[in-house]
């Protein structure tokens, strides 16, 4: 499931940047190129499961709104060929905080489909095994 698309890039960016940043072509064709944003798209979406999956189970089965605009940020400065400006760079690093907070628990997303994934265990554990140390086999220790 891909968490942002072009049409949502377009609306928060803008269609002049998108195709400043993918029109690379020798005689620039005045178009967003759509292999390089699916390319970004496809890294992003690669890397907020990387964050995601320690917590939640995957696929989402809807995109919360927070992972959407952490996912524009990632990918619009996935986007920029060479060193991005500061509002980009500062977008970015703040996205990966927040998923880096997704992943340790810290913040919690609250939509269906994203609950946490769970180890199975949650209660206290025993074990039929006997006992290593006793009264008897400690004499003269105790």
């Amino acid at each position: 499931m891909a968490y942002t698309d072009l049409s949502a890039l377009s609306a928060r960016f803008g269609e002049r940047m998108l195709i400043a940043l993918t029109d690379r072509a020798q005689t620039p064709a005045g178009t967003i190129d759509l292999a390089a944003v699916d390319r970004a798209l496809a890294e992003t979406d690669a890397l907020i499961d990387g964050y995601l999956a320690v917590r939640y189970r995957l696929p989402l089965q809807a995109v919360p709104a927070l992972v959407a605009a952490l996912a524009q940020d990632i990918a619009i400065w996935k986007l920029h060929p060479g060193a991005p400006d500061a509002k980009v760079e500062t977008d970015y690093k703040a996205a990966i905080r927040t998923l880096e907070a997704l992943s340790n628990g810290s913040v919690r997303l609250s939509a269906a489909g994203a609950e946490p994934a769970t180890t199975g265990g949650g209660g206290a554990r025993s074990t039929d095994r006997a006992r290593p140390m006793t009264a008897e086999n400690l004499k003269g220790f105790i």
